[in-house]
């Protein structure tokens, strides 16, 4: 048995499919007055959550009849699943046959079934399985139908299941064992093995990068630990001359180096006398991770080492992104033609991302003289993604020439698809459960009911219109998260429902006392919380608008609220008055910079003051330089939103360029910055 189908079981991502219809028995109106065995589900949910199989098996006799009970049903065969007879595994799936509880334990089955290498039974399973969500089956699905052969489009699904293993971050025995299979085929290229165990060492990622030199290394796995730890030390001790160490290990150490220290990494290359024996490719590689660090560091320096690379040809999406920005960035003159160059060297889904067709049509129409043809493709280009909703949609609408405007409403659900929302049990299950605090399971279902969108990229059976009363009833109950997922998966646009404003009196009032624009609060809660407010991060943060209780402290002393405490915080009036206070100062010490301040609210002030250091660019193009991926999803997508939000409130056309403006350092006249906001 292959190395990468002895695994642990782990709870896979829950995903997205088809429109789930349940057996009448377990159907319970939406208005059902809560049920005794409540407490019993919430405990069966905290058991599953430590895998406590004992009290799973105890309690689920008295979760028989709840509106929840698939639910139970899950938990309890899910976390004995390994030892589960077929008769046991069959008999679920029956009975929540058309449920998202049954594909949700067929996804599980279908892994349990490919680690034993039952391929019949797994080949039977898949036939049923509605999901599609599970990269892990997707690539074990991938392998064994362009192994028989038995499909047309082999060679397309042998590319899915490397691209998908390559893009692969975590370790994934499902798309290991595929890709294994299709290199000891001689169907995939060890190179590839190298590229991917490089990239795992770059973002220190030593179990991914074990897994991909198992393939094509025979070395000790000791020796990766040796170079993760000290790099240099490793070049020095294992490759002080030529032929001493293989190419592709010496490529790793400098890629490791280069990750922590670019310049270290540069002496190195000029240096060592072994970095001759590395190839062109692998050269190519090394100075574009130098590069793309440079430029996560803002070196002016940046561009010239990604044309020490040499051409785009071979290097990763991130490695191309990266090398997109540093041209951007360039000494504040957008070296235009590396732009379009890096872009086309990207894989064709990468291509397809808003940020780089739009990049790559501002690059076509940066040519001087400008031709007919490039003029042409940057409009189509433009086209293809112009929208009201999106950071890049909402700037080519811009540079076709149209401004934010709000689209028409399309007709309310009759009253005949809100009934038919509201008697769909898997709608019925998820509002539940949801209001039982069980979120998480809640959500994972309403969105497999409603068919969202399916692991491939396929819609579900909902209808525009079914999503609209999906959506209505969301926000209806108050479920703000779902009423804007729902909205936003359907073709016609109910700003309403995409865009909604609860606590409007709150907010109204707060940012009038403290002149904010509410446009932009409503624009930061719509991303922090979406309205949750008992919503908390992982670190911490708290409430509608993701305030961190030493902040929230800070900010309530600033400004004189006493008897302040963090468990306040929770409560959505206290929230909205200290994250637009917060805000608010934020705002004031950046001089009325909206990204630089979105960014400040996500990432913390200081990094920012850091950030704007260099030439004076464009807000887009900052934005796009912002080296956290984080923080740069962050800054674009409150912003968006806060442009629609600011044509909902105000009736007029708006413009997110305006918003964006230009960033650069802080000018000789401007106040000193408050180094005192946390």
């Amino acid at each position: 048995m292959s190395l990468f189908l002895i695994r642990r079981l782990t709870v896979s991502v829950f995903g997205v499919c088809l429109l789930a219809c349940l057996q009448p028995s377990f159907a319970v109106s939406f208005s059902a007055s809560p049920d005794r065995n409540d407490q019993v589900l919430v405990d069966m949910s905290t058991a599953y959550s430590q895998n406590d199989r004992r009290k799973l098996t105890q309690l689920l006799p008295q979760a028989k009849g709840h509106i929840l009970e698939p639910w139970a049903a899950y938990w309890e065969l899910r976390v004995r699943l390994g030892d589960a007879s077929d008769s046991e595994v069959k008999e679920f799936l029956s009975k929540y046959a058309g449920s998202y509880q049954e594909d949700r334990l067929r996804n599980d089955w279908l892994l349990v079934l490919a680690q034993r290498q039952e391929w019949t039974q797994f080949e039977r399973e898949f036939a049923l399985y509605r999901m599609h969500d599970d990269k892990e089956v997707e690539c074990y699905a991938n392998w064994l139908s362009s192994s028989q052969k038995k499909y047309q489009g082999t060679a397309l699904q042998e590319d899915h299941i490397r691209r998908t293993w390559l893009g692969l971050r975590n370790a994934d025995e499902g798309c290991t064992y595929a890709f294994e299979q299709l290199l000891l085929a001689k169907r995939v290229s060890a190179v590839d093995a190298w590229r991917k165990a490089r990239s795992m060492v770059e973002i220190n990622r030593k179990t991914p990068a074990r897994d991909a030199l198992h393939l094509v290394s025979g070395q000790s796995m000791a020796k990766l630990d040796e170079l993760m730890a000290n790099p240099l030390r490793f070049l020095q001790q294992r490759a002080t001359s030529l032929g001493k160490e293989s190419p592709e290990w010496i490529t790793m150490a400098l890629v490791k180096m280069a990750a922590n220290d670019h310049v270290a990494a540069i002496k190195q290359i000029n240096n060592n006398k072994s970095i001759k024996s590395l190839t062109a490719e692998q050269l190519r590689w090394v100075w574009a991770v130098i590069g793309r660090q440079a430029a996560m560091d803002f070196d002016s320096k940046a561009v010239k080492y990604f044309e020490s690379a040499g051409n785009a040809q071979g290097l990763s999406d991130d490695l191309l992104a990266w090398m997109v920005r540093a041209a951007l960035r360039a000494e504040g003159v957008p070296r235009w033609s590396m732009v379009e160059s890096a872009i086309e060297a990207m894989s064709p889904a990468a291509q397809k991302d808003p940020a780089w067709v739009y990049w790559r049509a501002r690059a076509l129409i940066s040519h001087q003289p400008v031709s007919t043809t490039a003029m042409s493709q940057a409009l189509i280009a433009f086209q293809s993604i112009a929208g009201h909703q999106g950071f890049y949609e909402q700037l080519a609408l811009e540079e076709l020439g149209q401004k934010i405007t709000l689209p028409a409403r399309p007709s309310p659900p009759t009253a005949a698809e809100l009934e038919a929302a509201k008697s769909n049990p898997g709608l019925q299950r998820a509002v539940r459960a949801i209001r039982m605090g069980i979120r998480q399971d809640g959500v994972r279902e309403w969105n497999y009911t409603v068919g969202l969108v399916d692991g491939q990229g396929k819609r579900g059976r909902m209808s525009d219109r079914e999503r609209m009363a999906v959506a209505q009833l969301a926000c209806e109950f108050e479920i703000w998260d779902r009423c804007i997922s729902s909205s936003e998966r359907a073709q016609q646009f109910d700003v309403n429902h995409r865009y909604p404003m609860p606590f409007k009196d709150e907010v109204f009032s707060r940012t009038r006392e403290i002149k904010l624009d509410p446009a932009y609060v409503y624009g930061l809660i719509r991303q922090e919380s979406r309205f949750i407010i008992n919503a908390r991060s992982t670190v911490g943060a708290s409430g509608l608008m993701q305030v961190m209780p030493r902040t929230a402290k800070w900010t309530a002393k600033k400004m004189g609220m006493k008897n302040f405490q963090p468990e306040l915080l929770n409560q959505h009036d206290t929230n909205i008055a200290i994250g637009t206070g917060y805000l608010k100062m934020i705002l004031e010490d950046f001089h009325g910079s909206l990204p630089m301040a979105t960014a400040a609210y996500n990432a913390g002030p200081s990094r920012p003051r850091k950030w704007r250091n260099g030439p004076l660019l464009e807000g887009a193009i900052w934005t796009e330089c912002i080296p956290f991926t984080e923080t740069r999803d962050y800054v674009k997508k409150v912003l968006s939103n806060a442009t629609m939000y600011s044509a909902i409130i105000t009736g007029e056309p708006q413009s997110l360029k305006a918003r964006l403006g230009k960033v650069g350092p802080r000018e000789k006249n401007e106040s000193v910055e408050d180094t005192d906001l946390p």
